[in-house]
């Protein structure tokens, strides 16, 4: 199980240019090795800071095949779409084919499109094992969720199928689609990005806590790969070292 490797820089530029090179060199060395590079990204911060970043570095974008790590069920038009971010601000950017940026199918329930998307999940990752990104770029609330798996939901205990729906949402929209821990757990590389001073103490429970109950992102501990947490000095500063 993956232990955390923590790179704190002084500011949240300098953690995206970090976090950008990071990407950059494991698209690279997974299209060297295997001829594509598999992603799932995430929306709140996270999505403007590679949407910004990622176009400067040097990489084959024919390769990359972008997935949700999870999304909203909301139409495309709508600003809660991870998908309409992405499409608006990256596309334009790199020459990314726009069928290997795949997005949910909004105009179903949610437990529709959880199954739709697996179907697409599947074409990328064939089989009935457990798809293994090449990396997961992940975010974290305030509450310590990552994904759309929220502290204390019966969704954090779901292994039978690697995407789920979720109705509830604690965080507005309620209905989303999220990637399962087995799935995040088994990708070759986890990445957070968290900056803020208003993160603070949360990152300390999740980094540093011995809580019976781990919060959702305490959670992520890749089985096989690589945990990579980028901060900044500002959301770093109550953590020991």
């Amino acid at each position: 199980m993956a232990a955390p490797i923590i790179e704190v820089r002084e500011t949240e530029a300098e953690v995206a240019r970090e976090l950008c090179s990071l990407v950059a060199k494991k698209a690279n060395q997974a299209i060297e090795q295997k001829g594509v590079f598999t992603v799932g990204v995430s929306g709140g911060s996270l999505q403007k800071h590679l949407c910004n970043g990622l176009p400067g570095e040097t990489t084959d974008w024919t390769k990359w095949h972008i997935f949700f790590c999870d999304e909203r069920v909301v139409p495309f038009d709508n600003d809660d779409s991870t998908y309409k971010y992405y499409r608006d601000n990256l596309l334009g950017k790199v020459p990314l084919p726009k069928e290997n940026l795949v997005p949910i199918d909004p105009s179903l329930p949610a437990s529709e499109a959880a199954t739709d998307y697996i179907s697409k999940l599947r074409k990328v990752f064939p089989g009935t094992e457990l798809p293994r990104f090449d990396m997961l770029l992940l975010g974290m609330g305030p509450d310590g969720h990552t994904c759309s798996l929220f502290p204390g939901h019966k969704l954090l205990d779901v292994t039978d199928v690697i995407v789920a729906s979720i109705t509830d949402s604690p965080k507005p929209p309620p209905q989303r689609i999220t990637l399962t821990l087995p799935v995040v757990n088994n990708t070759a590389c986890a990445v957070f990005m968290s900056c803020g001073e208003s993160k603070a103490e949360i990152l300390k429970r999740v980094l540093e806590g011995s809580e019976a109950d781990p919060l959702p992102a305490a959670r992520v501990r890749p089985t096989n790969g690589e945990l990579h947490w980028f901060l900044d000095q500002s959301a770093a500063k109550l953590l020991k070292s």
